[in-house]
């Protein structure tokens, strides 16, 4: 249940940093502000909004990073299995009703080696 929610939260937190980071101006932003495209008549002021969302954006990382810490431990502790592959009871496969014979070396077929080839007497000429 708290896991649940935990996940549910962190979710929430990933979801809005990507909103923050759009909402950002790049570096090349100010450039504009120089030729009066600045934003001294808005809501936090000229300033005001970039320390805002970079303020906000990091505090979200912070909270990112702790409900990762507080997933990973979560995950370590889990008893039950995390899967339906760990949830197969042993003994009732296919591979356990079945019995592999493996065969030992001398049940195996000879194999017929190939003539050896004969040496020629003389050693090729260079010519």
């Amino acid at each position: 249940m708290v896991q649940t929610v935990v996940l549910v939260t962190h979710v929430l937190i990933a979801v809005l940093i990507v909103g923050l980071v759009l909402l950002q101006r790049g570096k090349g932003a100010e450039a504009g502000a120089a030729f009066g495209a600045g934003a001294s008549g808005t809501v936090f002021g000229a300033r005001g909004s970039a320390n805002f969302l970079s303020r906000s954006t990091a505090v979200l990382a912070t909270m990112f990073f702790l409900s990762s810490l507080t997933l990973a431990f979560f995950s370590g502790q889990r008893s039950e299995p995390a899967s339906l592959m760990e949830q197969v009871v042993p003994g009732t496969g296919a591979r356990d009703r079945e019995t592999v014979i493996t065969p030992l070396p001398g049940d195996l077929p000879e194999l017929e080696q190939p003539p050896l080839r004969e040496e020629e007497d003389e050693a090729p000429s260079l010519d």
